[in-house]
């Protein structure tokens, strides 16, 4: 088979892995070997192609490919730094005898071939993602690692995009190149500033997000604990959307680079010679991708920053929690008082709850009968409710003892507005069962404090029942002095 052929046999079977097609490739590289003998190039595109399964048994089978290339080629530096990277990339607690065969291979370069970029690529194949890496990850990070570089050393976008593709067109069997040269021309567009931005200063962006969604969760959870937490989440996946148009555009170029590189590869290998592209002058080799760089790791530091200090907020506002003193009025707006702790507490089976932090009272007329139905029941009790919910109040749970079946008749129950210093409370107005008295009742919680109220009230006007229950509340709980 003439070189050139070869050549250009090697250069289909490449671009078969590339575009995900290993079966074909395997056959075709293995074909070419049984018909036309070894090959350096042809064996490294058999291992490459049983490396894109990401699978043992081919792993095991590339390592074969790698043994049967070195027995015929045993001082051949890409054959032996092919076989390094799989070594360097395979688990030491998994296969420990071809991990460890990853010192020899390097040995063995270092000292036939000690200044070579495959001995550089081979000592970095630990910390760096491999090219042929399936995942989608993977395969934007080299993309955006190349389009960044690329788009650094030139002077203009379009001399970026008019060397990648220059370089695509002298390699074009190298799907990493044609990527290049597909991404540079679609960032290099009129109008794609902003993208190239995105790019080039992504971690900045990002990290300038994470501050202002952090900001506004600790405001919300430190000053503005009635702002929703949607708006803060609402807003972060906005300020997110760019990142997903990007990788959008970013995907959209690999794929078209895939489908070219996938058609020119169903193309049959002609004898009359491989065709040529660019220049005459052969692209160079792309560096590896690291997994991380120091830039990355910063900027890594600075989110961990972030998160740390959310959590921070959050842990010091859960179990943060106001404290209030209970004012127990012997009389109250001209009534005498009656302490039904003994007979009646709302309160005992809340969590947290102390006895000596509550107090529970009625108040009737000094000259009222004996059986005259109160003026105001009034319980309160304080301590760490730092788990306490809007929901508690608004019927789930059994916090909040609200059952008013067995009082009356109920004929309305709504949300009131804050109660007492910023308290969750609920109202009723019912009909007492035993009198037909007329009454309202509402309660509160926040994170510090659980009141309810009960109180006759006439004319049933919603917004007189919860200014009379604010009120009451605010006479008997008061913020504590430090």
């Amino acid at each position: 088979m003439r070189d050139d052929v070869r050549d250009d046999v090697r250069g289909q079977v490449d671009v078969l892995v590339a575009v995900g097609r290993p079966a074909e490739a395997r056959a075709a590289a293995r074909s070419a070997l049984d018909a036309d003998g070894p090959d350096v190039g042809l064996f490294l595109a058999l291992a490459r192609a049983h490396l894109a399964e990401d699978d043992d048994d081919h792993d095991d089978a590339a390592e074969r490919v790698f043994r049967e290339g070195l027995d015929a080629f045993p001082d051949d530096i890409a054959l032996l730094a092919g076989y390094a990277e799989l070594c360097a990339r395979t688990d030491a607690m998994d296969r420990p005898g071809r991990h460890a065969r990853g010192a020899v291979l390097l040995a063995r370069l270092r000292e036939i071939a000690p200044d070579s970029a495959e001995l550089r690529r081979a000592e970095g194949a630990g910390s760096s993602v491999s090219i042929g890496a399936k995942d989608e990850a993977s395969a934007r990070r080299v993309q955006s690692f190349d389009a960044r570089r690329a788009f650094a050393d030139a002077p203009t976008p379009e001399a970026a995009a008019a060397q990648a593709a220059r370089w695509a067109a002298a390699a074009p069997h190298d799907l990493r190149l044609a990527v290049l040269a597909g991404t540079t021309a679609a960032f290099a567009a009129p109008g794609r500033t902003w993208w190239r931005f995105l790019l080039r200063r992504g971690l900045e962006f990002r990290c300038a997000v994470g501050a202002v969604v952090a900001l506004l969760v600790v405001v919300r959870l430190t000053v503005l604990p009635s702002v929703p937490y949607g708006l803060t989440v609402g807003l972060g996946l906005l300020m997110g959307l760019p990142f997903l148009a990007l990788r959008k555009q970013l995907r959209t170029a690999r794929e078209r680079a895939a489908e070219r590189m996938a058609a020119a590869a169903a193309e049959p290998v002609r004898e009359g010679g491989a065709a040529t592209g660019g220049d005459g002058s052969g692209p160079p080799e792309l560096p590896p991708v690291p997994r991380a760089t120091r830039r990355e790791c910063a900027f890594a530091g600075v989110g961990f920053a972030l998160l740390l200090v959310v959590g921070v907020a959050a842990y010091v506002s859960s179990v943060a929690y106001p404290r209030y003193d209970i004012v127990a009025h012997d009389t109250f707006r001209g009534l005498k008082g009656f302490d039904l702790q003994e007979e009646y507490d709302p309160f005992g089976a809340v969590p947290d709850n102390e006895r000596e932090a509550s107090t529970a009272k009625i108040y009737v007329a000094e000259d009222a009968a004996p059986d005259a139905a109160a003026e105001y029941l009034v319980a309160v009790t304080t301590g760490d409710f730092h788990e306490m919910r809007e929901s508690y109040v608004h019927g789930e749970g059994d916090a909040i003892p609200m059952n008013m079946t067995a009082a009356g008749t109920v004929h309305g129950t709504w949300r009131a507005d804050a109660g007492p210093y910023g308290a969750w409370m609920r109202c009723f107005r019912y009909t007492e069962a035993i009198i037909g008295t007329p009454r309202a009742m509402c309660a509160w919680a926040d994170k510090g404090s659980i009141g309810m109220v009960l109180f006759t009230a006439q004319d049933g006007n919603q917004a007189a029942i919860e200014e009379t229950a604010r009120s009451i509340g605010a006479d008997f709980l008061r913020p504590a002095q430090e």
